[in-house]
């Protein structure tokens, strides 16, 4: 354990807050307001259900799957944790894409794995016959597919999962964190194999990320599995209920994300018109671009301190040299956004 890195952020205030991937709206109050009505109804006394079964019927009309196939969470985090720790042994291989969401890797040591990263290409893209060859050779148990991936906005090209399926004999991770903004789904392959666990998370397109609260989706014999890797109770009653008030509120959310995906799309095109920079494809609600004229820290820096703007720097990672990841935010936050960078790669560099 003292060998691993912890999983940490630092993220001081900030005017335009634009480094975890966060839904730049809010809920509505009457929304809100609903929420918490039904909250103060609840006796507070008395624990959560232990399997919230009205909300696991919800959720299976919402992803089009079987109530008796979800498993509801404290943020897909948890799910994540819960997974691995019910399928790895000491010394079990997990396979990932390299670069990817950091939490496989720190839990996969934890739990006494051994972790394969496969790079990515040129650009950041999936490359199948690699990751299908690394789990065969490796005999990997797991392998993790976070589409659309997360620092790199990667999604996988189709049938990707379907192959993955029929040539490996491994658990297959489809990790759908960022999936309402772009790229296939694996959830409709769910009939079709017991080997695929689809995570889905309400942080993002639904906002809910400082509520928690994710969903695995699997075979049911799988999921009463993963449940033995998750704590009792573990989703709150304020949470169970937002939850619930969220897919009453399906058009909503519908919109929004088409909101912050059409603002993604001119934002994207737009950058890539700036000089001393390059863009890299993305189906999520982020985009990571590597600073080639002014190192990754400096404008890191000089977003922070003169223009009040924080995104990710993920610079030091081997394959994400001199790379800054940025979220979506509102059209105001992009544009302000655009002409600091503009402002950073046009003029020379001024003393703090």
């Amino acid at each position: 354990m003292r060998a691993q890195s912890a999983y940490i952020l630092r993220a001081p205030p900030a005017r335009r807050k634009l480094n975890q991937n966060e839904c730049p709206l809010d809920l509505p109050p009457p929304l809100k307001r609903a929420i918490l009505d039904a909250v103060a109804a609840a006796p507070w006394q008395r624990y959560p259900e232990f399997v919230p079964g009205e909300l696991l019927e919800r959720l299976a009309a919402h992803y089009r799957w079987r109530p008796d196939g979800i498993l509801a969470g404290n943020g897909s985090n948890e799910l994540i944790q819960a997974t691995l720790s019910v399928t790895l042994g000491a010394g079990d291989a997990v396979v990932a894409p390299s670069p990817t969401f950091s939490l496989y890797r720190l839990l996969t040591g934890v739990l006494g794995g051994r972790y394969i990263g496969v790079p990515l290409g040129a650009d950041f893209e999936y490359d199948v016959d690699r990751l299908i060859s690394n789990v065969v050779r490796e005999r990997a148990r797991v392998i993790v597919l976070n589409s659309p991936n997360n620092p790199t906005g990667s999604a996988l090209p189709a049938g990707a999962v379907e192959r993955i399926l029929r040539d490996t004999e491994a658990l297959v991770v489809c990790d759908e964190a960022y999936a309402e903004f772009g790229g296939p789904s694996a959830i409709p392959l769910l009939a079709r194999s017991s080997r695929l666990v689809v995570l889905r998370t309400f942080s993002k397109a639904m906002g809910l990320a400082g509520l928690r609260f994710g969903v695995a989706l699997a075979h049911p014999e799988v999921t009463a599995e993963l449940a033995k890797g998750k704590l009792p109770y573990n989703v709150n009653l304020v949470t169970l209920a937002a939850a619930a008030a969220a897919l009453r509120e399906g058009p909503l959310f519908a919109e929004r994300t088409r909101q912050i995906v059409a603002t993604r799309d001119r934002f994207v095109a737009r950058l890539a018109t700036l000089s001393g920079i390059t863009v890299y494809p993305t189906a999520a609600n982020f985009v990571l671009f590597r600073c080639r004229t002014v190192p990754a820290r400096e404008v890191f820096r000089r977003l922070y301190d003169e223009y009040g703007i924080l995104v990710r720097d993920v610079s030091n990672a081997g394959e994400l040299t001199e790379c800054l990841r940025i979220s979506i935010g509102t059209d105001d936050d992009m544009d302000a956004d655009l002409a600091a960078m503009a402002e950073i790669f046009g003029r020379p560099n001024c003393p703090a």
